[in-house]
């Protein structure tokens, strides 16, 4: 019987000090912690080598907006875009997940543009009057597969002079 337990309850294995489950504890949980990074790593370098062709003559915003999404998802980002200012925002996505669809919708909700409408489009070329928020919607397209791949989707924008 284990002298650190009560005469009521027994023990196959003995207890160890509490500072090791304690290291073990903070192992694991910093193992889950970083588990989005390498998420996040793994949608950067898969960005960087299939999706920046898309962008050719266009110059890249600082800003990265990516997802690792599944079949079914739905995903949406608000943009501002300056006025008088020639744009191409394009999707790219890890071809596991289909025939990822996009949309772009104004302040009042009206849809100015649809890649479905247009053929499933990857991307678009567009220049706004004046500076304004716009919303892009994202669909990933439902599986019945029993198997549900994640891929990464990434939105870029680029400008134009």
């Amino acid at each position: 019987m284990n002298p650190k337990m009560p005469p009521t309850m027994t023990s196959s294995f003995p207890l160890r000090s509490s500072r090791v489950w304690t290291l073990a504890l903070g192992l694991v949980l910093v193992a889950v912690a970083s588990l989005p990074q390498t998420a996040s790593a793994q949608c950067r370098a898969f960005t960087k080598k299939n999706c920046l062709p898309i962008m050719d003559g266009y110059t890249l915003n600082e800003n990265y907006n990516s997802a690792i999404l599944i079949p079914g998802d739905q995903a949406e980002l608000l943009l501002t875009f300056l006025g008088g200012t020639n744009y191409r925002l394009a999707i790219c996505s890890h071809p596991v997940l289909g025939d990822v669809q996009f949309e772009i919708l104004d302040a009042k909700g009206k849809t100015l543009f649809n890649s479905a409408k247009a053929g499933g489009a990857d991307k678009v070329d567009f220049r706004v009057q004046t500076t304004q928020q716009l919303r892009v919607n994202i669909q990933v397209p439902a599986t019945k597969s029993a198997i549900q791949h994640e891929g990464c989707v990434s939105i870029l924008i680029g400008t134009k002079n």
